[in-house]
């Protein structure tokens, strides 16, 4: 992004140790994303998964606001008859439902309003926390469309079918404490407080074996995907490989000797 005029920053990219920072940052437009902003967060997600020295995505919003949603007055004329296609070349789709696929953990921190894409940009990551005030509303059928960033999928699966259709179906806005009761986020804090504590858990994962934590990852979304027989039968061959890592003959060491591992990645 160096070569984009400060303006045009939609969002923000930046090293913290193993850990990308990941800022929407349209604050002046409640970070509703127009297809700048889509096609920035694509390559800030493509920088994660290549980067061998990154072992961690965060997500947060810069301004009070996480998002409210697409700036349909950008997006909509760029809706062609395939959809919208709105992955930069060398980028990944930040919804990861289609094209690579991520093979990172992603931790995301919301506040304020957090409206249709940021509720599934939350779905396509594994940890989410949100501040007290977060008021949250799954809104396309109010728009005449429907959510299309994957919470048709993934939001029953995550919740319940009950619990999804309700806010999906409605497009009613609920606050954090039914995030919460939900399953939706998975931590609510004090308003302020997002940010730290969404560092904090992401910095946690990043200092873990990271071959280890992207092996389970993976595991635990073919479960998802093809079934638990799939995911069981690739138990024991990812066992083998990271038993022969690097990292694993570093954790025994630190295990035996009572001392903090310092993985490698290897």
């Amino acid at each position: 992004m160096t070569d984009t005029a400060a303006s045009d920053v939609r969002v923000t990219v930046e090293r913290a140790g193993h850990v990308l920072l990941i800022g929407l940052n349209r604050a002046e437009k409640r970070n509703a994303a127009d297809f700048t902003m889509l096609q920035q967060l694509s390559l800030a997600y493509g920088e994660l998964e290549r980067d061998p020295g990154l072992r961690v995505g965060f997500v947060f919003a810069n301004g009070d606001h996480f998002t409210a949603g697409l700036d349909l007055g950008d997006i909509a004329p760029r809706i062609g008859t395939d959809g919208l296609d709105l992955v930069a070349e060398g980028g990944i789709n930040p919804w990861q439902i289609s094209g690579t696929q991520l093979s990172k953990p992603v931790v995301i921190a919301v506040k304020g309003t957090c409206l249709t894409l940021g509720i599934e940009l939350i779905l396509a990551s594994d940890i989410a926390v949100a501040a007290q005030s977060t008021t949250f509303g799954q809104i396309e059928v109010a728009r005449g469309i429907l959510p299309f960033g994957g919470a048709t999928i993934r939001f029953p699966r995550a919740v319940g079918w009950g619990n999804a259709m309700r806010w999906i179906l409605t497009g009613d806005s609920f606050d954090a404490t039914e995030a919460h009761r939900i399953g939706l986020v998975q931590e609510v804090v004090p308003d302020g407080s997002e940010y730290d504590r969404g560092l904090q858990l992401a910095e946690r994962i990043a200092a873990q074996a990271p071959l280890a934590v992207q092996a389970a990852l993976a595991n635990a979304r073919l479960a998802v995907r093809e079934g638990d027989a799939v995911a069981e039968a690739g138990l024991q061959p990812s066992l083998v490989r990271l038993a022969g890592s690097e990292d694993a003959a570093i954790g025994m060491t630190a295990f035996v000797t009572r001392t903090t591992a310092e993985f490698v990645g290897r």
